[in-house]
């Protein structure tokens, strides 16, 4: 972490508040989304059941639905800006780590490659986990997205009424 300056102290806790993030996600989906799904299509079943002549029931169901949206996808965007962030902060490290390269070149010329080379790897390590972080992020964040859109598939298909 010290090779990498205070860049990869950053990456760390971004990465830290992701993973907190995605695991609350997972968590949300599995556990707290199927009780709520399952009181909304019990009490679809008791609305189904009343005769209305007007289109109320439709208008509970796209709430609910709406609602859904909201608890399931509108959270991702959070997500999404920190896997944006990843590999920016990595280009930030990349930039950080050049400046102390040209600042070893300006002190001591092109005589010293050992401190050139830490300024290089100052200037690569950051990208890395940059990068590694933001393709694990990519996968991740995917994953939960295409679950949260079967989540609201299947409900949408719960709340039908003929």
């Amino acid at each position: 972490m010290g090779a990498g300056g205070l860049v990869m102290w950053l990456l760390a806790a971004l990465c830290v508040l992701f993973w907190t993030l995605m695991l609350e996600r997972f968590w949300y989906m599995q556990r707290q989304f199927p009780a709520w799904v399952k009181e909304r299509h019990q009490a679809w079943q008791r609305l189904c059941q009343e005769e209305f002549s007007n289109g109320w029931p439709r208008t509970v169901r796209s709430a609910w639905i709406a609602q859904a949206h909201e608890q399931l996808i509108t959270p991702l965007t959070v997500i999404k800006a920190l896997v944006a962030l990843f590999p920016l902060l990595g280009l930030l490290g990349t930039v950080t780590g050049m400046v102390a390269v040209f600042d070893v070149l300006a002190l001591s010329g092109t005589g010293n490659p050992r401190a050139m080379a830490a300024g290089v790897w100052q200037a690569t390590l950051p990208t890395l986990a940059g990068m590694v972080l933001a393709i694990g992020g990519l996968f991740s964040i995917a994953h939960l997205e295409r679950n949260a859109r079967r989540a609201l598939g299947r409900l949408s298909d719960q709340l039908r009424h003929e």
